[in-house]
């Protein structure tokens, strides 16, 4: 229940030995000496009763009014007038219990190495927008872990974590809106993944410069695959490169997972690190669970692979050495399975033996699905492919329009240009050819005799008008008495230059005509 709690006088005054006498001051007493404080307690947004404690008043009838005021609030409203930032950011922290470890881990990094130091002090009824500005300008002037200035990408990631955790203030009622949806990184961009053409393998061998996420061409992944052919983890190489397993999934992998005599792979299990620690589950999405189609030459690497891990079993018992029959795919010389730090520190190795432009493991996965897609995948099989719940994802993040799609797009968009160009002059020929009058005769020419023009007359439609009808003189056709203004479609350099057709009036003097 609410108590009502007391009120009391103290003061800053201090003994002899350095100890402050607070209640204990003999001046209490005096009108103008020391100030007025209440305490008392109430429930908070999360049911538990609270105690409080506010002080600074001038007088004993300011200290309790104070505290009806108090009392008389939202259980939301005492709970953000006495919350600290800090002491929020740990009660997000521990009711996130349904996130994956490593969405923890980076949480926790975050809140406990720079939220709270920059942030933990102020209350959560003093947070607004202008302030956490300032206080992000000042965050990003910091070095990092590594002796480097806070990238706008660790920014972004900041805020992401800022935000998640003041909007379950705001679903809480403690606060009106979330600060921090308004908080703008400068520099930062969403990655996109950029191939390695030759232009900019030229200038990344010039001065270093590389894409944040970069991706091979076909070329420079069939160079690099087989110059790793020996290497223990080819199929790794291999399957990631082809199939756009995430590494987790490739390290989680196990035989039991695999149909080499149906083809078909499926994605079971998901396991990762975070931080030094190794967490083993499920997928990183519901989606992620899927089955993957393989292909005959990845199945024969795969039944090399396990050839070669059951060589290494028997030569390990020959030996006397520990094995460990764990069913992983990609295990350690003692049947355990590998660490997916030690692929991602392999792969870079490798990459800078071969000479190659550098990529990240997880770029393989990038150059997959756009491998993938400039063999003729659509986008709804890529999304099974790689298990994205959103097809969102799959279309913007991890389809790379390599250079070889993009002239096949070009090329097609021409051809459907000149296709409708052709059609267009084909019916303006139509159309002046059906509109183009009978030849005059030429001079010389006979005149009709009188049986044919008295067989023309009776054919003829009778006039409504009772004037007799006039013959046409022959030198002109029937048709022109009705069209008076009909433009004279003749050839040559006479002819009309209304009757010429939009491809003619666009061709300069000199100039054959376009065809198709």
């Amino acid at each position: 229940m609410t108590s009502a709690g007391t009120i009391f006088k103290r003061c800053g005054c201090r003994d002899p030995y350095g100890r402050r006498l607070e209640k204990a001051c003999p001046r209490l007493r005096e009108r103008n000496h020391g100030t007025w404080y209440f305490h008392c307690s109430a429930r908070n947004v999360l049911g538990r009763f609270e105690r409080i404690r506010r002080g600074g008043y001038p007088s004993q009838t300011a200290a309790r009014q104070a505290r009806q005021e108090w009392l008389s609030t939202t259980e939301a409203d005492r709970t953000a007038q006495g919350w600290t930032v800090e002491r929020w950011l740990r009660h997000w922290l521990d009711t996130r219990t349904k996130i994956r470890p490593t969405t923890r881990f980076h949480y926790t990094r975050d809140v406990e190495k720079i939220l709270i130091p920059y942030l933990g002090r102020y209350r959560l009824t003093d947070l607004d927008t202008r302030l956490l500005r300032t206080l992000f300008a000042q965050i990003a002037t910091t070095i990092n872990s590594k002796g480097r200035p806070q990238s706008a990408s660790a920014m972004q990631h900041l805020r992401t974590t800022l935000r998640a955790a003041l909007s379950l203030a705001v679903r809480e009622g403690l606060l009106d809106c979330n600060p921090a949806r308004h908080i703008e990184i400068s520099g930062y961009q969403q990655p996109h993944a950029k191939v390695w053409t030759d232009a900019r393998v030229e200038r990344w061998e010039q001065d270093g410069e590389r894409p944040p996420v970069a991706v091979w061409t076909a070329k420079h992944l069939a160079t690099f695959l087989g110059a790793v052919t020996d290497d223990s983890l080819y199929a790794f190489w291999w399957l990631t490169a082809l199939r756009g397993l995430r590494r987790g999934e490739m390290c989680g992998l196990r035989w039991a997972d695999i149909d080499l005599d149906r083809g078909v792979l499926t994605v079971e299990r998901n396991r990762t690190t975070a931080g030094y620690q190794i967490v083993e589950g499920d997928p990183k999405t519901p989606a992620g669970r899927r089955a993957v189609a393989l292909d005959k030459r990845t199945v024969q690497v795969l039944r090399a692979h396990r050839r070669w891990q059951l060589d290494q079993r028997a030569q390990a018992a020959e030996d006397g050495k520990p094995w460990t029959d764990t069913g992983y795919v990609f295990a350690r010389a003692d049947g355990l399975p590998i660490n997916p730090n030690y692929a991602t520190t392999r792969f870079r190795k490798l990459v800078q033996r071969t000479g190659l432009p550098p990529v990240r493991l997880h770029d393989l996965r990038h150059g997959a699905a756009s491998l993938a897609h400039e063999a003729g995948a659509d986008l709804k099989t890529l999304q099974d492919l790689l298990g994205h719940s959103s097809i969102v994802t799959t279309a913007d993040t991890y389809t790379s329009v390599l250079p070889e799609v993009q002239r096949r797009c070009a090329d097609a968009t021409a051809h459907l240009v000149l296709a409708a160009a052709r059609r267009t002059r084909k019916k303006i020929k139509n159309k002046a050819r059906k509109n183009r009058p009978n030849p005059r005769p030429k001079t010389g020419a006979p005149t009709p005799t009188a049986p044919a023009a008295a067989a023309k007359t009776q054919v003829s439609r009778p006039s409504r008008s009772t004037q007799p009808a006039q013959a046409p003189t022959p030198t002109s056709h029937p048709r022109d008495t009705h069209r008076p203004h009909q433009a004279d479609n003749r050839k040559g350099p006479n002819r009309d230059p209304a009757a010429r057709t939009p491809f003619d009036l666009a061709r300069p003097k000199g100039l054959e005509p376009l065809t198709f």
